[in-house]
């Protein structure tokens, strides 16, 4: 049986742009998105299309850290977060605004945004199938797609009013390509003060490099200037399991050992969570 088109997919293919050809525009097909001249990309049930191509991307979410994800952001811990980066681009953009979430995870923040201007529609940019199952179904107005960060987006130059990059990697150069020229980029990213309790009882999971924010300006600093940058800071309470699932969404995962959280004294009842959003315009 074919698999039906999505709606918000459909709304979105005047910005997509063929993997392989690179300028020539995807159309609807049986199940599928297709160019002018034939390359083919099926769109999954799930309702996300695939478009990488050649080597496949590594993941970083698999199933059992999308799980995790998915039963954490329900907690509403993160929710401010998400509030902030929802603002800035109610701010940065009209109703009916183009929003692109780039490293979109489960569309959690982009359905923030979406929620924020009724009249917007998100796409929403990832490398886990997982993770892409949920962003496809995140909201009405979203639609999702398999793509690499690193990797020239599948996207025409200039028809995005929001980029949304949180806690995700960063293509400046393909971002300010697809941006408007009165667009802008948002940026969330944790600051040294992010779940310092829970990296003290658990060394072995990722730190937070002190160079962070001056490579982040060095790296978009060709490319953008800031308008404005807010911080969300606050204390998150948590049970074992809200902890167990913080540590198992993020690629600390990897790392950390079920005999590291095996000690039930050992793991914080409650976390600071820090962050900064920064609005930024191209130049």
């Amino acid at each position: 049986m074919p698999v039906s088109f999505p709606p918000a997919l459909e709304s979105s293919l005047d910005l997509l742009r063929c993997p392989t050809c690179r300028t020539r525009r995807l159309g609807p097909g049986l199940g599928a998105l297709r160019c002018p001249v034939g390359h083919t990309f099926d769109i999954a049930r799930h309702g996300y299309a695939g478009l990488l191509t050649g080597t496949r991307a590594t993941s970083g979410d698999d199933a059992a850290m999308v799980q995790a994800r998915d039963r954490f952001l329900s907690t509403g811990a993160y929710a401010p977060i998400r509030e902030v980066g929802a603002r800035l681009a109610a701010d940065a953009a009209s109703e009916r605004a183009t929003v692109v979430d780039v490293g979109c995870g489960t569309g959690y923040y982009l359905a923030g945004v979406l929620d924020q201007l009724p009249g917007a529609r998100g796409l929403g940019l990832d490398t886990s199938v997982r993770a892409l199952r949920s962003a496809a179904r995140a909201h009405d107005r979203a639609a999702a797609v398999a793509w690499d960060v690193f990797r020239p987006f599948p996207l025409a130059d200039g028809m995005v009013d929001v980029v949304l990059d949180v806690f995700a990697p960063r293509n400046p150069a393909e971002f300010h390509r697809v941006l408007r020229p009165a667009g802008q980029l948002i940026v969330v990213r944790p600051t040294g003060r992010h779940l310092s309790e829970l990296r003290g009882q658990v060394p072995a999971m990722v730190t937070i490099d002190p160079a962070k924010e001056q490579r982040l300006h060095q790296a978009l600093n060709p490319f953008f200037e800031p308008v404005v940058t807010e911080q969300a800071e606050y204390s998150a309470s948590l049970t074992r399991l809200d902890v167990l699932d913080l540590v198992a969404m993020t690629p600390s995962a990897r790392h950390v050992s079920r005999s590291d959280l095996n000690d039930d004294g050992l793991l914080p009842d409650q976390v600071t969570v820090s962050v900064l959003a920064t609005a930024y315009r191209p130049r």
